[in-house]
């Protein structure tokens, strides 16, 4: 997904009030990255929207009875039709 954001035109603008010392804060980590503030910054917030819109569809499984019990769903035969509470889940 990354590199296609880079081929992409940089048409947008986005603009940003802080205060001080968040702005030095920010300026130490982009140095020490070796890049500039605005590519620290997009690049930090990319990472965070792709991992705030796949979290929701990533679960972990705490246990082995939680283990069993997925197990035992995805074994059951297939519905011809889904149930529409995971079809909703699905759509997003």
């Amino acid at each position: 997904m990354a590199v296609a954001q880079e081929r992409e035109a940089k048409a947008e603008r986005l603009e940003v009030r802080l205060t001080p010392s968040a702005k030095s804060l920010l300026n130490q980590a982009a140095q020490l990255r070796h890049t500039t503030l605005t590519e620290f910054l997009v690049s930090s917030a990319m990472k965070a929207a792709e991992e705030v819109l796949v979290s929701p569809r990533v679960f972990e499984i705490g246990s082995d009875k939680g283990w069993r019990k997925l197990m035992d769903v995805l074994d059951e035969p297939a519905a011809t039709q889904p149930d529409a509470r995971l079809a909703a889940l699905l759509k997003g």
